[in-house]
């Protein structure tokens, strides 16, 4: 068994010894036979000139979404991926809540059991989130309808600020309008006051006037009525007296 032991070992170098000075004369030769097309240090050789090795380029695609760049590719192509399948008329829409102008929206891709939330101000979206998990995706749309009504409550304030000012303004207005209709009454009342007054104290002037004129008539008055009887009785003096 020794012996045997031996020889198997024996066997076994000399064909890694033959395969060894076999692949270094192939590498020779391939090294002599293709001099001009080895890349020289500091040069970029063509693109078509090189063919990567399948394993190496399926681990380079792989670990391109992971870096920072690939991350952030990733996320945009999300919005541009949900524009998209939206335009193409490609998604089901399950929710969508609004505060003020910003808002969030559940989609659902049926071909391919994905969904899709969006989070949007003014119409533009502005984060997108892609899963397959109904669970994760509820939960994420729950959190971006939160994050909505925080972020519309000053955009919310600042409506009903302005509404409320707005309302203010409206009634300054109708009181300054009142105001003015009020002292333009005043003016009336107290320019026709001032007339009455006038006409009030004429009145009274031509009433003492013709208090006296009538005084005076009313004596003249008598003395040409005591003249007519005076007269009267001149005329009948030696008649009948009447019965």
């Amino acid at each position: 068994m020794k012996y045997l032991l031996t020889v198997r070992r024996a066997m076994l170098l000399a064909t890694t010894c033959a395969l060894l000075q076999h692949g270094g004369l192939v590498l020779a030769g391939e090294g002599a036979g293709s001099a001009d097309s080895v890349p020289v240090v500091g040069t970029r050789p063509a693109m078509n000139a090189l063919t990567p090795q399948p394993v190496a380029a399926a681990l380079q695609a792989v670990a391109a979404p992971a870096s920072g760049v690939g991350a952030g590719s990733d996320a945009q192509g999300n919005v541009a991926e949900l524009m998209q399948m939206i335009h193409d008329s490609q998604l089901t829409e399950l929710r969508t809540t609004y505060n003020g102008s910003y808002g969030a929206s559940l989609f659902f891709y049926p071909q391919e059991m994905t969904y899709y939330v969006a989070l949007f101000q003014d119409k533009h979206f502005w984060r997108v989130i892609k899963s397959q998990d109904d669970v994760r995706a509820e939960a994420v749309y729950a959190g971006f309808v939160q994050q909505t009504a925080q972020l519309a409550e000053v955009e919310i304030r600042r409506a009903q600020l302005q509404a409320q000012k707005a309302f203010i303004e409206d009634v300054i207005a109708l009181s300054e309008d009142r105001a003015k209709r009020l002292q333009a009454d005043l003016n009336v009342a107290r320019t026709q006051q001032a007339r009455v007054n006038d006409y009030q104290r004429q009145t009274q002037t031509e009433a003492v006037a013709l208090r006296a004129e009538k005084e005076k008539a009313q004596v003249q008055l008598r003395q040409v009525q005591n003249e007519v009887l005076q007269l009267q009785r001149q005329s009948e003096s030696g008649l009948p007296a009447p019965r």
